[in-house]
């Protein structure tokens, strides 16, 4: 198959024949192509993946960075890469990624992709039932925790100079001077 047209409704099936070497999300079907992501915001992923990776060791949570998908609906419709999750369930991974909502994502800001972190994957997240949502963006030096409650995130904003506990994680805070340190 050809690569995707913006007016054209896909589904998960679609997706997987789309070879052209492009990284690709389908939010309810609409297919938007992926930019390459910033030294900056590798280094930013690395540092609090790795973090995660330690708070987690011996326990059945695991993190996954991207590109790893994630099919977020029963229609499978709506497949994204997030740039961090934990998934505590395992029955929801299998060979090709994670079947429903991970419990916690993590979206690092870049001018290509800050809209459509900040509406369209908020939006597919909340409606998802993911539990924790984070929103760090480099520029600012800041982290928006999005919490959900009641089917409706919930927004606390932190500074560089403070230490996040993770909602979904009980005992695990991520130190925000070590995560923006050379940065």
């Amino acid at each position: 198959m050809g690569l995707p047209e913006k007016e054209q409704q896909y589904t998960y099936a679609d997706y997987c024949t789309w070879d052209d070497g492009e990284r690709w999300e389908l939010i309810d079907g609409v297919p938007y192509a992926m930019a390459s992501p910033s030294t900056t915001h590798q280094r930013i992923l690395k540092k609090i993946a790795v973090r995660l990776e330690i708070f987690l060791e011996g326990k059945p949570c695991e993190v996954f960075i991207a590109p790893y998908d994630v099919r977020l609906n029963a229609a499978e419709n709506t497949v994204v890469q997030p740039d961090l999750l934990v998934v505590c369930d395992g029955e929801k991974i299998d060979d090709r990624g994670c079947k429903g909502a991970p419990d916690m994502v993590i979206e690092i800001l870049s001018p290509s992709t800050a809209a459509h972190d900040r509406f369209r994957k908020f939006n597919a997240y909340q409606n998802a039932g993911i539990r924790e949502y984070w929103i760090v963006d480099p520029d600012y030096r800041t982290v928006q925790v999005h919490i959900l409650e009641n089917g409706r995130y919930f927004i606390k904003i932190h500074g560089e100079t403070d230490k996040i506990p993770v909602f979904v994680l009980e005992g695990c805070e991520i130190s925000l001077p070590d995560v923006f340190a050379d940065v």
